[in-house]
């Protein structure tokens, strides 16, 4: 069975209360549970993992190699600099996509800059928790045109 790793960075635990106006009123448990019903729907393993220690969320990536055939992966705060996450999602060989609940264009200047971006299949933005959710229905039909 094809199987997605969804990471969540520093934060987004807080997501339904932390800047509401920015973030919005979804939890982080509502899009978990959505993304493990969208894979269940699909036939796609998932494991969903959040953290707010860039060394857990490396070590997480770098144990993709072994299972994960895709990651969805919002980095929240170490989108901008934590070349750390960067160089481990390089080094697995896993295809990702890296995801956003706000527009990060429309927001501060340090905000428009992903050290991810580079190396990401693509970027998902500004769609509050649909963001993650075209992530997953992209990654859906990669693994269904694989298997056809």
């Amino acid at each position: 069975m094809s199987k997605v790793l969804v990471i969540h960075g520093p934060n987004l635990n807080l997501l339904g209360t932390r800047e509401t106006e920015i973030y919005g009123t979804v939890t982080l448990e509502t899009i978990n549970a959505k993304l493990t019903q969208m894979a269940s729907e699909a036939n796609i393993g998932i494991e969903i993992f959040q953290s707010n220690h860039e060394g857990e969320i490396t070590d997480k990536i770098q144990g993709a190699k072994e299972d994960a055939d895709f990651i969805i992966i919002n980095p929240a705060a170490f989108t901008h600099y934590s070349l750390a996450i960067r160089d481990a999602i390089a080094s697995v060989n896993v295809p990702a996509i890296e995801v956003h609940l706000s527009n990060v264009y429309a927001r501060e200047d340090f905000r428009q800059n992903s050290v991810i971006s580079p190396i990401a299949l693509g970027q998902i933005c500004g769609f509050g928790a649909e963001s993650y959710y075209l992530a997953f229905q992209h990654l859906a039909g990669l693994l269904l045109s694989k298997s056809e």
